[in-house]
């Protein structure tokens, strides 16, 4: 696939666009984002702006036995290989922003019940929360810590795990690894 260009723009022109999820048939573990970026939106492929660790993360922890490359969107092949691993990923909030804190905290608590209704139908075994603050916020537990968490969503473990935006300097790529590691071995998936 030929590297996708886009000027600040064209970029623009996708906010508030929306993603799909990605739900594999048979799902045992559902990534959640805060919500798409615009990158993500245009090319229509989560997580696809460069220098975003989640791809990265999935290959070093061994949830994927190649390295994705998702930002001119996903080829064919990547994306069966994410279905065939149980592999699922949806968004807290499914407009696309430049900065997730261009969200309003509404969006987030209709974002938690929308969730709940996706956990509710598709019934992974572990849902993964990528980033703490607005797991808080969506699910109004202002003390919630990085995790697994107690209780459990419609049956599905929840776990809080750190961002992978590449912003998030605060939790280096080995360390994100080993926290997908964790999560794909409560939800089954061999590594």
């Amino acid at each position: 696939m030929a590297d996708a260009k886009f000027t600040r723009e064209q970029l623009e022109s996708y906010r508030d666009a929306t993603v799909a999820d990605l739900l594999a048939p048979d799902l045992k573990l559902l990534f959640v984002g805060i919500n798409p970026g615009l990158w993500t939106a245009a090319v229509q492929a989560h997580f696809a702006r460069r220098g975003n660790r989640f791809y990265p993360a999935l290959y070093r922890s061994g949830l994927t036995d190649r390295l994705i490359d998702a930002s001119s969107g996903y080829r064919p092949e990547d994306l069966q290989h994410l279905l065939e691993r149980g592999l699922g990923v949806s968004n807290m909030a499914h407009r696309a922003t430049a900065r997730a804190d261009e969200l309003a905290p509404e969006e987030l608590l209709e974002g938690a019940r929308r969730l709940d209704e996706l956990v509710a139908r598709e019934r992974p075994k572990v849902v993964a929360f990528l980033g703490i603050t607005a797991y808080r916020t969506a699910f109004a537990k202002p003390k919630a810590k990085a995790g697994r968490q107690e209780g459990n969503l419609r049956g599905a473990e929840v776990w809080v795990l750190p961002n992978p935006s590449g912003l998030n300097a605060s939790v280096q790529l080995p360390e994100l690894a080993e926290k997908f590691r964790e999560v794909a071995i409560a939800a089954g998936i061999t590594i």
